[in-house]
């Protein structure tokens, strides 16, 4: 697990998880992040010190790891169950379109298939071109399977 510290386009700063940095690009790329406070997806990672130990730390006993879900509040181990909830009810409810989220969208939108609810991917580029149309849709912080 690597954690991140990132910062959206109104200056909020959040700390946030992944399994590894090539899942934080996979989600940045496809607009999949979302500040917790405002929802902007504009997100990118803030500048951190890394946690670097020296030989002389490292002779020190090893304190035991800490997983991110130990180091979890009760209040963001609630949401997260509220997020996982969110996630069971849209699998269960919508259509998923994956990558071609956009062009679906648009269909709907322009009444050329019938209205139904889709989720899925997109770019951040295609978000703002839906958002240009006029197409009403919104990111979730999407929570992995199986995530410790």
């Amino acid at each position: 697990m690597i954690k991140y510290r990132l910062r959206c386009d109104t200056d909020h700063s959040f700390d946030a998880w992944f399994p590894d940095s090539a899942a934080y690009d996979k989600q940045a790329e496809a607009g999949l992040l979302a500040c917790p406070t405002c929802g902007s997806t504009s997100v990118a990672k803030a500048l951190m010190a890394p946690n670097v130990t020296s030989s002389k730390k490292k002779s020190v006993a090893a304190e035991p790891e800490m997983t991110a879900a130990s180091q979890m509040t009760p209040e963001m181990a609630a949401m997260r169950e509220k997020l996982i909830a969110l996630r069971k009810e849209v699998e269960s409810k919508f259509d998923y379109v994956g990558k071609e989220f956009a062009e679906e969208a648009r269909k709907i939108h322009y009444g050329e298939t019938d209205s139904h609810g889709i989720y899925g991917e997109t770019t951040p580029s295609e978000a703002q071109a839906l958002r240009e149309e006029g197409i009403e849709f919104a990111p979730i912080p999407w929570v992995p399977k199986g995530d410790a």
